[in-house]
């Protein structure tokens, strides 16, 4: 029997969710897939080879954010970060859950579901309408990221990743498991502002194995723009 797990949160409720219009013919971008997940929660696996199946495609941003409140004695996942605990708990706040689980998947900032669900997962990628508001584009030398203009606000997010990494997870839930995680998070940081003006940003390229996102997201969560570099 699948288990979820849940761990209850007491931080207040910054706002609601609110779906704002968008130009009719606004461009195109990839939908945003955020896994948050934990080599120590025996729930996990299922959602993580379901975003290692998304990570490939090319009208999806698929990031695994591996949170760090399973972690204990008995086995620290690798990919495990304060910030992605932080990133979750921001979001069950904005979803008004009163609490954060493994595994769970948010489609563009707007919705979130179980991430093993996979019928779901997939309809609400399928049904996104992910619109370009603010258009990201890499440089051809990789070394900077144009925001294009548009109309609306939101930060800047550069996000890098491990592609592929395998793990013998050693103890909790999952020990004596080879676990197969895909676009581990490693370092989400915040570029700068975006108020709708152009605007680039320099940036590292990605390293072998590696790859980077970078998130124009609004206070209310909604993505406004994304792109990916591997």
């Amino acid at each position: 029997m699948t288990r979820f797990h849940y761990i209850p949160i007491t931080c207040a409720l910054l706002g609601g969710l609110v779906l704002m219009p968008s130009p009719a013919n606004a461009d195109m971008r990839p939908v945003v897939v955020e896994l948050f997940t934990s080599q120590s929660c025996s729930s996990c696996p299922p959602a993580d080879a379901l975003l290692g199946e998304l990570a490939p495609r090319g009208d999806v941003v698929a990031l695994g954010f591996h949170i760090s409140y399973w972690d204990g004695p008995r086995w620290k996942d690798p990919f495990s970060s304060q910030s992605s605990t932080d990133r979750q708990r921001a979001y069950a706040r904005l979803f008004d859950l009163g609490q954060v689980y493994t595994p769970q998947i948010v489609i563009d900032g707007a919705r979130e579901m179980v991430g093993s669900d996979r019928n779901q997962v997939l309809a609400a990628v399928r049904d996104a309408r992910p619109e370009t508001i603010a258009p990201v584009t890499f440089a051809p030398d990789r070394h900077s990221v144009a925001i294009g203009a548009g109309d609306g606000r939101g930060n800047v997010l550069l996000a890098r990743f491990a592609q592929k990494r395998t793990t013998r997870v050693a103890g909790g839930e999952n020990a004596r498991r080879t676990l197969q995680d895909a676009n581990g998070v490693e370092m989400l940081a915040s570029l700068g502002s975006w108020n709708g003006s152009a605007l680039s940003f320099a940036i590292e390229p990605p390293a072998d194995g590696e790859g980077i996102a970078v998130l124009v997201q609004a206070a209310d969560g909604r993505m406004l723009g994304a792109a990916a570099l591997q």
